[in-house]
């Protein structure tokens, strides 16, 4: 794919997308919204706070848009690697599966072996390697196997069908104050903010949400350039080993900050989240975690859009979390 910059990411093409990815045969969904009053939850500060579950879409995490919207454009009889913790991983699988296509997923060595399983079961090959090797393995796999590279957070198309959860959130709330959403390599991020404030909404405050040992974008705004790090954090699918350089630009141009929470926060909201009936996973939890810690400024009687990013959390890894 040819170099693409900010400047290529227009509201036609995010509208584009979102129709490609509303019609994809891999049941991509509109989640609900609901509002945080309407459950057990707990809130402190006196706000209008509303939840997109998309711990509950199809692949049980938000990486389906993405990889719904890569697919679509994309030769369906490809042979295709791409680098994953998990969840872009599942949904990668699940479409190669779908279409036919040939894949292999390259995972850090700390992703949890459930999802590894998971993953090989849609008939995807799955190669563990220390974080700081997924781009050689990957890189590898282009030169001697003639595989072709999904990126699982810096590409167009990925972040494109991403921005249809943004423009889903517009559909039912025109425009929300403030909007919480986990960071990771920044894909998520950068397709929600886009879709938000090219569709008008400028006064709109949208964070992002890292954890303190995987805050590759935190950093990044801070040297003005994408960086990467030794990321470690309990929340596997935000600790990529670099920032994505599309999502870097669009972050940097549509978000007013990064938003960092500790694993043992992430664990709490995992807890609570589980206690009022919601599974979502540590990755998934960030934006709320770091809601209920008091750590987004200026929430008192503002509307807020709160995303439970996924829900893929196996039995085992729940046992390790307080009650």
């Amino acid at each position: 794919m040819a170099e693409v910059s900010a400047d290529t990411v227009t509201l036609e093409l995010l509208r584009e997308a979102q129709d490609v990815v509303r019609s994809s045969p891999l049941g991509v969904i509109q989640t609900p919204i609901i509002p945080w009053s309407q459950t057990t939850l707990p809130l402190i500060t006196n706000c209008d706070i509303h939840i997109k579950l998309e711990n509950m879409q199809r692949t049980g995490s938000f990486k389906i848009r993405g990889v719904a919207h890569q697919f679509a454009k994309r030769p369906k009889d490809g042979h295709f690697v791409t680098m994953s913790a998990g969840n872009y991983g599942k949904s990668f699988a699940f479409a190669s599966k779908h279409y036919g296509s040939k894949g292999k997923v390259v995972m850090p060595e700390t992703a949890p072996a459930s999802r590894c399983i998971l993953i090989q079961r849609f008939g995807v090959d799955v190669e563990k390697v220390p974080t700081p090797c997924l781009m050689n393995v990957v890189n590898r796999c282009v030169q001697e196997e003639n595989m072709t590279f999904l990126h699982s957070y810096d590409d167009l198309d990925l972040i494109a069908g991403h921005a249809s959860l943004g423009l889903e959130v517009l559909d039912v709330l025109p425009d929300p104050d403030v909007v919480v959403v986990c960071c990771g390599g920044g894909g998520l991020l950068a397709g929600v903010a886009a879709a938000i404030k090219l569709s008008g909404c400028e006064k709109t405050r949208i964070y992002g949400v890292e954890p303190h040992g995987a805050c590759t974008m935190y950093q990044s705004l801070i040297e003005k350039k994408p960086v990467g790090m030794d990321s470690k954090s309990i929340a596997s699918g935000l600790a990529p080993p670099f920032a994505g350089k599309l999502p870097f630009e669009l972050c940097q141009r549509f978000v007013q900050g990064i938003i960092l929470v500790s694993d043992e926060e992430l664990k709490s909201a995992v807890s609570t989240l589980y206690s009022a009936g919601l599974v979502v996973e540590p990755s998934g939890s960030a934006a709320f975690a770091a809601i209920v810690n008091n750590k987004i400024p200026d929430l008192e009687g503002k509307t807020v859009v709160c995303i439970l990013s996924g829900g893929n959390i196996g039995k085992d890894e729940l046992m390790n979390f307080p009650d």
